[in-house]
């Protein structure tokens, strides 16, 4: 009995699916030696000692403006859903909190101070939520405008007696 078509020209068929097909070592080499179940390995040695761990570094402690440059931003912008513009008055605090942020976590030695994302994030959210605010604040002017301009009637209630 066979279990599949013979094949005639003599060439290695595939191996079933799911199964890998072994594994030659390159001319001239041993074929590597596998340990005994249940024992590990030997490890080939690192640049730091035996296995792949690296020095330990403690993470940099964070800027303390970086957290609040972007707490501002965010408050500045999604506050403008449920409050109307009010707290787009943060943006600018944000904005000059994140930047002087940014500034000396830059001028510090590299790895000493962290949180540059944070108060990087807090300075672009100030920045959009200064620009926004400038738009209120020229919108409401202009309205304000529009309507001394075009005072409902359009009559004037000088000498109408």
């Amino acid at each position: 009995m066979t279990t599949g078509p013979e094949n005639p020209y003599g060439a290695p068929q595939q191996p079933p699916y799911g199964q890998q097909p072994p594994q030659q070592p390159p001319y001239g080499q041993q074929p590597p030696q596998q340990p005994p179940y249940g024992q590990q390995p030997p490890q080939q040695p690192t640049p730091y000692g035996y296995g792949y761990q690296q020095p330990y570094r403690p993470a940099a402690p964070k800027h303390p403006s970086a957290t609040t440059a972007m707490v501002l931003g965010i408050i500045g912008l999604v506050g403008v859903l449920g409050c109307g513009g009010v707290t787009l008055v943060l943006s600018p605090f944000a904005w000059a909190i994140g930047g002087k942020a940014v500034r000396e976590i830059d001028a510090a030695p590299p790895g000493t101070v962290g949180g540059r994302d944070e108060a990087n994030a807090g300075k672009i959210m100030g920045i959009i939520g200064t620009i926004l605010l400038i738009l209120g604040i020229i919108a409401v002017i202009a309205f304000i405008g529009l309507v001394v301009a075009f005072d409902g009637d359009g009559s004037t209630t000088y000498g109408d007696y």
